[in-house]
């Protein structure tokens, strides 16, 4: 039985987040097929194995009864250290991060897993810090093809004048984003001038570099990608906002908006859709399993937004949703992503 490391939490502010994907995956998992060895990360960085189920993670008291631990380093040593009195030792065979956000999307994780020679269930180091940069991934997506939104990106020390006539030059509305963050924390919609100083400050709250970006009109639409070599591609999704913008609150609660799968949207669209979402993944260098959200104009012309490569996991989150609809259920599609480390 192969055993699989599963990181949860993370001292990120998408915390929260994580623990529902990690309890949806766990009581999804094959568990004829696949033993889980669970390490929790606090919001403070403590690593801790957790010896226990779903429920505990789902609700945040998972801690109590868990253990202290740390990875061996060790090329290939392939072993999980708890510092308990014996010093025990657990063997795996391969890692699954389902951490969201920084210290865990970023690369952060990944790079480590990638020292120790650990294999690495989804995006590596290099995907995985560049779908967190915003402006750098739609750099390289332009280059492969596939157009993205108009946009600045400024430091901490750009003073208030550039930020205005970078503002005037893109248009209002227009949204300003931490660079690297992620769930859209720090995010702002700036629809007159006044808005602008406040939501860069916001911004820069997340993040070192922020982005000024065009508000492009119409609609978000995802598509979640599988594999490695050969790709699999789920069904497109379509966001419906009743106002405002897909933010943290309204991405895990839906209280004004609606997301549709599969979209309201022409098959040849949506073949168009899937095969944008295709090229940035090769051109983010992602294996393994990500979602790529992109925006599809009035006229319908296809822009790129960004690639979660941890997308959420619940039962009901988009990405496990999108492969339902073309006849993956949750348990086989956590199969499915398992066996994809064995690509290569």
């Amino acid at each position: 039985m192969k055993k699989i490391l599963i990181f949860f939490g993370g001292c990120s502010t998408e915390y929260g987040v994580s623990l529902q994907s990690a309890a949806a995956v766990l009581a999804h998992l094959d568990q004829s097929r696949y033993q889980p060895v669970l390490v929790g990360i606090t919001r403070q960085g403590a690593w801790r194995y957790y010896p226990g189920g779903p429920q505990e993670i789902a609700a945040d008291c998972w801690q109590p009864g868990s253990v202290p631990c740390l990875l061996d380093p060790s090329r290939g040593a392939r072993r999980l250290i708890l510092l308990d009195e014996n010093w025990t030792c657990l063997d795996f065979d391969a890692a699954l991060p389902l951490l969201h956000g920084k210290n865990g999307e970023d690369g952060t994780l990944q790079g480590l897993l990638e020292l120790a020679g650990i294999p690495l269930i989804g995006c590596g180091l290099l995907a995985s810090a560049l779908c967190m940069d915003k402006d750098r991934a739609h750099k390289l997506a332009s280059l492969a093809g596939v157009d993205v939104p108009r946009g600045k990106v400024f430091g901490r020390g750009a003073s208030a004048q550039e930020l205005a006539e970078a503002a005037r030059a893109l248009g209002y509305p227009l949204f300003v984003k931490p660079v690297r963050a992620g769930s859209s924390f720090g995010v702002s919609r700036v629809s007159e001038p006044s808005q602008l100083p406040a939501a860069a400050r916001k911004a820069f709250e997340n993040d070192r570099e922020i982005l000024l970006e065009e508000a492009v009109p119409g609609f978000e639409v995802g598509c979640a990608v599988l594999g490695t070599r050969q790709l699999t591609v789920g069904a497109v999704d379509e966001i419906q906002l009743a106002g405002g913008f897909f933010d943290f609150e309204e991405k895990y609660t839906l209280k004004t908006s609606s997301i549709h799968c599969p979209a309201r949207i022409s098959p040849q669209t949506a073949r168009q859709v899937q095969q944008a979402a295709c090229t940035v993944y090769r051109a983010l260098d992602c294996k393994g399993f990500a979602r790529v959200d992109l925006f599809l104009t009035p006229e319908g012309r296809i822009l790129f937004n960004e690639v979660n490569t941890i997308p959420g996991f619940t039962a009901h989150s988009r990405y496990p949703t999108m492969m339902k609809q073309i006849g993956l259920d949750f348990t086989t599609l956590i199969t499915r992503m398992i066996e994809t480390e064995e690509e290569g």
